[in-house]
Formats: structure tokens, sequence, C-alpha cells
């Protein structure tokens, strides 16, 4: 998974991910342009959305955060969603 408009941010949102879940192998990160901005769709193995997505989205929360500083640097707007 790579994409050209945020490569940091595509790089560290796969690290994140796939550090966080029990099936590393599974994580499938699909990356769209829609009007200027970048979305990734964060697929994951079975059972692991519930450590993906934390108590009450708090992991889900602090990993958009991070991953949406660190694409600023890149000087792209992105938008992450974890998808069942």
């Amino acid at each position: 998974m790579s994409s050209d408009l945020a490569p940091a941010a595509a790089e560290l949102l796969s690290h994140v991910v796939t550090s966080i879940v029990e099936k590393p192998d599974e994580v499938e990160i699909d990356a769209t342009n829609d009007d200027d901005v970048v979305r990734f769709d964060v697929r994951v193995g079975d059972g692991d959305m519930g450590r993906v997505i934390g108590k009450r989205g708090r992991t889900a929360h602090a990993i958009r955060a991070l991953v949406r500083a660190v694409a600023a640097k890149d000087g792209a707007s992105i938008d992450v969603e974890f998808v069942d």
C-alpha cells in the first residue's frame, strides 16, 4: 500500500495498524483521492477491528490524529476510515 500524495502518512498508518492487530498479514489499506482529500480505507482480519477502534473509539481517534499530523507535512488532507 502506498499513496503518492501522502507517502509518509500511508507508511505511518500501515505501521501503526499492523502493530496493533493480532493478524498483521490480513491488514489492507486502500488509498483513494477525492476532491483534494486522500482517503484511506483500513480493513483488518476477523476479531481485530475492536483492537483498532479501542474503547469509545479512542485508539481510532488517536490513529487519525497521528496520520493527519504527518499528512500535513506532505501538504495533504486525509481521512481515515475503518471498514468492517
